[in-house]
């Protein structure tokens, strides 16, 4: 095989609770990954040797900071360097939005490039990478299409979840630094004030009106308040009528949950000036492998 392609999933949190600071500055968190069907996706080939990125569709930056040629990296010198690929990705996601965008990139590249090399590096040294690579990275290398996850990420439990519904992804024409917005929460003093007693059960796991009261993000108290234009794209959303309304991680994202597709399709009418409007669904189906990739 010479070539694969894989799509790479964006999320979105249906609950998120910031605990505790370690001393290594990092915040254990608390959360509800749900995988959307919005996706970046990605071609890789095998080449002799190196790592080449291409991207289409939004700037992210030096190709050596990019989380997919790290993963690339990762995977390559795991398998002993026999080999070089060359990355074509084509952003979907929007970046700086919460979404998780360019941790799926790296998820799917551990997983494309480990297939270019017949699955050579053990899955628990794919997971190792990923946890490495970022807090969300553990959760699209996993594939689910739900997981609690705890600690940083990296400690998941895949649940069965609700299944699927539409849903609506609002980006305004503005991104927030995420170290900034943890920055805010201590700064605030909310860190942990989400650590209250609770059971977990597979019942409420599983609907979604239970899943509605369960619903919260410790970063849109502060965030909201702290960007008015955020909290005022909030407010015009909630007032489209959708189940749940979050701020995707720490933003700028909004994802808005919907019973139906035509009350979802109605929001995105009514909010066409509000920035970059993206109807979607949160997914039942874990995501899919990568597979082949056979040119036309």
């Amino acid at each position: 095989m010479d070539s694969v392609q894989v799509a790479a999933h964006a999320k979105m949190n249906l609950f998120l609770h910031v605990l505790a600071r370690e001393v290594s500055g990092f915040h254990n968190i608390e959360t509800l990954f749900a995988l959307l069907d919005l996706h970046d996706s990605l071609v890789i080939e095998k080449t002799g040797a190196g790592i080449e990125i291409a991207v289409e569709g939004a700037d992210t930056g030096p190709e050596e900071d990019n989380l997919a040629y790290r993963a690339a990296d990762m995977v390559l010198g795991a398998q002993g360097r026999t080999f070089g690929v060359k990355i074509h990705l084509t952003k979907a996601i929007p970046v700086q939005a919460g979404l998780g965008g360019g941790s799926s990139d790296a998820a799917a590249t551990l997983l494309a490039v480990n297939l270019l090399a017949d699955n050579t590096v053990p899955e628990h040294r794919i997971l190792r990478f990923a946890g490495q690579l970022g807090s969300d990275v553990p959760f699209f290398a996993s594939r689910a299409a739900y997981a609690i996850g705890w600690g940083r990420g990296g400690r998941l439990i895949e649940i069965p979840g609700p299944g699927s519904a539409p849903a609506l992804v609002v980006k305004p024409g503005f991104g927030v630094s995420t170290r900034e917005a943890y920055e805010s929460l201590s700064a605030y003093g909310a860190v942990g004030e989400s650590c209250r007693p609770r059971v977990l059960d597979w019942e409420c796991l599983g609907d979604w009106d239970r899943i509605t009261g369960l619903s919260a993000n410790d970063f849109e108290t502060v965030l909201l308040a702290r960007e008015p234009r955020l909290g005022e794209l909030f407010s015009r959303l909630i007032s489209t009528g959708p189940r749940i309304t979050r701020l995707c991680g720490s933003g700028s994202a909004i994802v808005a949950i919907y019973e139906t597709e035509s009350d979802r399709n109605a929001a995105a009418g009514s909010l066409a000036d509000a920035g970059l409007v993206i109807p979607t669904r949160v997914r039942a189906a874990a995501a899919s492998a990568p597979i082949e990739h056979k040119p036309m």
